[in-house]
C-alpha cells in the first residue's frame, strides 16, 4: 500500500454547549468511507465513552451524534490533511495541524484529551504552541492498542468525568 496525500473529509462535531473535546489523528480509511468519527468496528472508543459514561454503546452515526449532544462531547482531530498509508498512524507524515478555533471559539470547553499518542504528539508538536492550552494524553482505543484490556481503557478514559 502505497501513502497518499489526505485532506480530512468531515467537519468537526461540537454544539454550542460541549465542554469536552477530544482529538483523535486523523481518520481511519472506515471512518473516511462513514465520513464520522471512529467508524472501525473494531475501534473501542464508542463502548468505551458508553461505559464512562454509563450509557448504551451507539452505533448509527445519528445515534453517535445524539450521544455526543447528550453528554455534551465535541470531536475532531489533531490532523487536518496529512500523508499517510491506509489507517496506520505510524505512517503519517507531512502534517498539517487542524485548526481548533472553530470549536474554542463556540463552545466553552473546559478540558482537551486526545485520544492516543499520535494525536498527542501532533497537538503537542503543532497546536499547543500557538493556543497554549493543555491537552491530556488518554491511552488509545484503536485495535492496534492491543495492550489495553477494555477494562483498562475504561478506567483510564474515566478521566474525562473529572
Amino acid at each position: 500500500m502505497q501513502r497518499t496525500e489526505i485532506v480530512h473529509p468531515f467537519p468537526p462535531f461540537f454544539r454550542p454547549d460541549s465542554h469536552i473535546l477530544i482529538l483523535g489523528s486523523f481518520p481511519s480509511v472506515k471512518s473516511r468511507e462513514q465520513m464520522f468519527f471512529y467508524g472501525h468496528p473494531q475501534n473501542r472508543f464508542w463502548r468505551v465513552l458508553a461505559a464512562v459514561f454509563s450509557d448504551a454503546v451507539p452505533t448509527t452515526i445519528s445515534e453517535k451524534r445524539a450521544f455526543l449532544e447528550k453528554h455534551r462531547v465535541a470531536l475532531w482531530d489533531s490532523i487536518a490533511r496529512c500523508t499517510i498509508e491506509g489507517s496506520a498512524d505510524s505512517s503519517i507524515r507531512d502534517v498539517v495541524p487542524n485548526d481548533l478555533s472553530v470549536i474554542l471559539n463556540a463552545a466553552p470547553i473546559a478540558e482537551i484529551f486526545c485520544n492516543g499518542k499520535s494525536s498527542y504528539d501532533c497537538y503537542a508538536r503543532y497546536i499547543f504552541p500557538s493556543l497554549s492550552r493543555e491537552a491530556v494524553q488518554l491511552p488509545s482505543t484503536s485495535p492496534a492498542n492491543a495492550a489495553w484490556s477494555l477494562e483498562r481503557l475504561i478506567s483510564a478514559w474515566s478521566r474525562v468525568l473529572e
